[in-house]
């Protein structure tokens, strides 16, 4: 297995990020056949995301998206693709940086924790669901 994570500093605050990840987690469901769910909460959203192979989490927050993910066996040879398809997605959704933003990239590694989500009940197809 390898592990993805990803980080993107940005200065939208929790209104527009929340936004962004929307629109991000409706393109990976659409694009790539994802089961996203979307846990809002008072300062930081969560976007759970999975299908074969795949389970992550994209942390929004007001200064900054924190994307972690887990491939499976099969997917792990590609962890360098996929990371980079991922981070083109996040760039391509964000406004260009500001001169103090910082933009990190991808690392792979074997250190990520999961903790279990809860179910949801299904509110559509093409939609991510919320919680």
């Amino acid at each position: 297995m390898a592990d993805i994570r990803i980080h993107r500093s940005h200065d939208l605050g929790l209104a527009k990020a929340r936004k962004m990840a929307w629109k991000w987690a409706e393109t990976v469901e659409e694009k790539f056949d994802m089961e996203c769910t979307v846990i809002e909460g008072e300062d930081h959203d969560v976007v759970e995301f999975r299908r074969a192979g795949v389970d992550g989490r994209l942390r929004v927050e007001a200064g900054a998206f924190d994307l972690t993910a887990r491939l499976g066996l099969l997917l792990g040879a590609f962890s360098g693709r996929i990371a980079s398809e991922i981070e083109a997605q996040l760039d391509a959704l964000l406004p260009p940086p500001s001169s103090t933003g910082s933009k990190e990239g991808a690392q792979t590694g074997n250190a990520a924790r999961r903790r279990p989500a809860a179910k949801a009940a299904p509110q559509g197809p093409s939609r991510p669901r919320r919680r």
